[in-house]
């Protein structure tokens, strides 16, 4: 019981420790202010937009994040799921080998805090951070809706903007987790920096095209579909289990059920599927968060994954003075 309370004891320091230097940080500083100003930006150019829909949207305000029309490609979500993962990979890529090259590590661990309670610590701090952050942005964005549109919000409408919020804050673990991982297997800051964004530059960008060119060598289109101008539904179901191993395919198929209450599956549709679809019926939030829910249980496991394979690295590390 002693041990546990330590533990316990230690992980608050090491978290509050690490929330403070986050958050002072000239380094976390600067990439906060960058995404607040790309969220003026994009609320501003969004707003634009929806003035001339007021009477054809019933949930406006949720187009202040995804964007419509032609401005989608220029979203506040296009921006944010671009540097929430260089916001996390920022806060995470030294947070381990920092203290090896400093000298630092043996020394907190000739105190009463144990190797998990530092890890879960470290994370957690960072974790924090992001999501304190990202409540900022998600405010700001609420804010500067009603200041140019001035039509306050359903209730629908802030409860679909939460479980977003929730989500991208769940999206920025994955990343920290893989940023801590990379941090415990290499002693260099710089190496493991450079293969936490290669990493993410491979699994945002090339991955969802090489994604399927490997599924059509795997599985041939059927001529058969092919002369309908249809695609083969096998290789199709390949292409998006392949594509969906990158995080930010995942987040980006959650941001569609979640801001498009339209939205009635992210696979093939069946025609139990379309009921409703032609009048474009809305679907109910639980409805929606169900759609999503394999790609929030997959984030969700993919972040403990990485920060369980990272906790092992770091309990098998020697630790000198």
């Amino acid at each position: 019981m002693r041990r546990e309370g330590s533990a316990f004891n230690g992980l608050g320091v090491v978290m509050l420790k690490e929330l403070a230097d986050h958050l002072t940080s000239i380094r976390f500083i600067i990439l906060e202010f960058i995404v607040m100003l790309i969220a003026v930006g994009t609320v501003w150019v969004a707003s634009q937009d929806i003035k001339q829909n007021v009477a054809e949207d019933p949930f406006l305000f949720l187009r202040f994040f995804s964007g419509s029309g032609q401005q989608q490609l220029f979203s506040f979500i296009t921006w944010l799921t671009l540097l929430v993962p260089l916001m996390a990979i920022g806060l995470g890529f030294d947070s381990v080998n920092g203290e090896h090259n400093r000298h630092t590590l043996s020394r907190i661990l000739s105190q009463p805090i144990y190797r998990d309670a530092l890890l879960f610590g470290k994370f957690l701090g960072a974790l924090l951070t992001l999501a304190i952050a990202l409540v900022v942005l998600w405010l700001l964005v609420i804010g500067l809706g009603l200041l140019f549109i001035g039509i306050p919000p359903g209730g629908e409408e802030i409860a679909r903007a939460f479980v977003f919020l929730l989500v991208t804050i769940g999206y920025a673990g994955v990343w920290l987790a893989l940023a801590l991982l990379f941090s415990a297997l290499f002693r260099s800051a710089a190496t493991a920096a450079l293969v936490t964004l290669g990493l993410w530059l491979f699994l945002s960008f090339v991955w969802p095209i090489l994604s399927n060119v490997v599924a059509l060598v795997i599985v041939p289109p059927d001529p058969r579909y092919t002369a309908l101008g249809l695609q083969t539904p096998g290789t199709l179901v390949l292409q998006q289990f392949l594509a969906r191993l990158s995080p930010s395919t995942l987040f980006g198929e959650i941001v569609v059920a979640l801001l498009d209450p339209t939205t009635r599956a992210l696979g093939p549709i069946y025609l139990s599927q379309l009921q409703g679809a032609v009048l474009g019926a809305p679907l109910p939030l639980g409805a929606s968060v169900l759609i999503a829910w394999p790609q929030i249980v997959g984030l969700l496991a993919t972040t403990i994954l990485l920060f369980v394979i990272g906790y092992v690295v770091f309990q098998r590390q020697e630790v000198r003075a």
